[in-house]
């Protein structure tokens, strides 16, 4: 269910009204092509937190499984492939939430869903769906056979220019990454994560200049770079 203006807090709004009239082309380069047929996932962009602790806002993400046969060990937010019985975007993205971490769906609210996007390489076309976590719950890794671990991380982390960086994949391929304790978030996750703080007007000037590579216990999961953390 979507939230009604002024049901998320008073720290959220500036981001419920940034995203109102966004477009696909301001999150990415990457569209669904018209005419194509494509697979449709959904992710749950899931911030938690309110006004009167500013160290409590915070946003769900989790590690997958380092088994799993595409995506092993990426940090990334819950989701993944829609289900036949799935009523929407929003559905997929509450359930794989579910499956994965133990959320329980009735105590998020759910602000907006954004543009969908295009991962040419896989050809899913992901819609992420930003939500409020109004009434927090337990959380884990629910099922070790897709979750290796669920974190929620918190804001001032993921903003402090001290842990951005632009991690250098061995393709070529850069991008924005948030270095958080043990934490390497990068890819799709990063990507959609740095634009969004950039339009909403939460980015802190960072040095784009600050190159890493991406670590090596990563490289063997990581053979192309555009399909970093989105889970099928």
């Amino acid at each position: 269910m979507s939230a009604e203006a002024g049901v998320v807090p008073g720290w959220l709004q500036p981001l419920a009204t940034a995203i109102r009239d966004v477009s696909a082309r301001d999150l990415t380069s990457f569209v669904p092509p018209a005419g194509t047929e494509v697979r449709k996932a959904s992710v749950l962009m899931l911030f938690g937190g309110d006004d009167s602790h500013q160290d409590s806002r915070h946003v769900l993400l989790l590690e997958r499984a380092h088994d799993m046969r595409s995506h092993a060990g990426q940090i990334a937010f819950p989701g993944g492939a829609q289900d036949v019985g799935d009523a929407d975007e929003v559905a997929t993205a509450l359930r794989e939430a579910q499956e994965e971490t133990g959320l329980d769906p009735a105590g998020v609210e759910v602000v907006a869903t954004l543009p969908s996007l295009w991962l040419p390489p896989s050809n899913f076309e992901v819609t992420p769906v930003v939500a409020w976590w109004r009434t927090p719950s337990p959380v884990s890794a629910a099922d070790p056979a897709e979750t290796a671990s669920v974190h929620t991380v918190a804001l001032s982390a993921l903003l402090d220019p001290a842990n951005r960086v632009t991690m250098r994949h061995p393709s070529g391929y850069r991008g924005p990454a948030f270095l958080v304790g043990d934490l390497v978030v990068w890819g799709f996750t990063a990507g959609l994560l740095s634009r969004l703080f950039t339009i909403v007007g939460w980015e802190q000037p960072w040095d784009a200049s600050r190159v890493r590579d991406l670590p090596p216990e990563l490289l063997p999961r990581s053979a192309d770079p555009q399909q970093e953390n989105v889970g099928p």
